[in-house]
């Protein structure tokens, strides 16, 4: 069966985002949050975020709480550049694991569909 992971590494550091704060919509016809978690000392969440009979096919959000974990960690203006990064994607098969990384530094970040 499928799953849903995600992992966040702080690039301007050099190593894993730990305390991170992260929540999990389904979207579409309304928003449902399904999911809060946060990073652990790897940057990963200790579990994943979908699997199992709540792992459907649909459009989701991944709201990553990078404000307040950057300035926590760095000396930032007010307001800060970024706050809540939102990821949407769509899962369409049940079978494949999503996994869905985020590359933060204080003025950008990135993604892609990881394994």
């Amino acid at each position: 069966m499928g799953r849903l992971t995600t992992h966040v590494l702080d690039t301007a550091k050099g190593r894993p985002a730990a305390g991170l704060a992260i929540d999990l919509y389904r979207v579409g016809g309304g928003e449902e949050r399904l999911v809060s978690a946060t990073t652990n000392q790897d940057g990963r969440v200790d579990r994943p975020l979908l699997e199992g009979a709540d792992f459907v096919p649909g459009v989701y959000e991944l709201r990553f709480h990078a404000g307040e974990y950057l300035r926590a960690t760095a000396a930032l203006p007010d307001p800060a550049f970024l706050d809540i990064i939102p990821i949407r994607f769509g899962i369409a098969s049940t079978d494949e694991h999503y996994h869905v990384p985020l590359l933060l530094s204080p003025y950008g970040y990135s993604t892609y569909r990881g394994s």
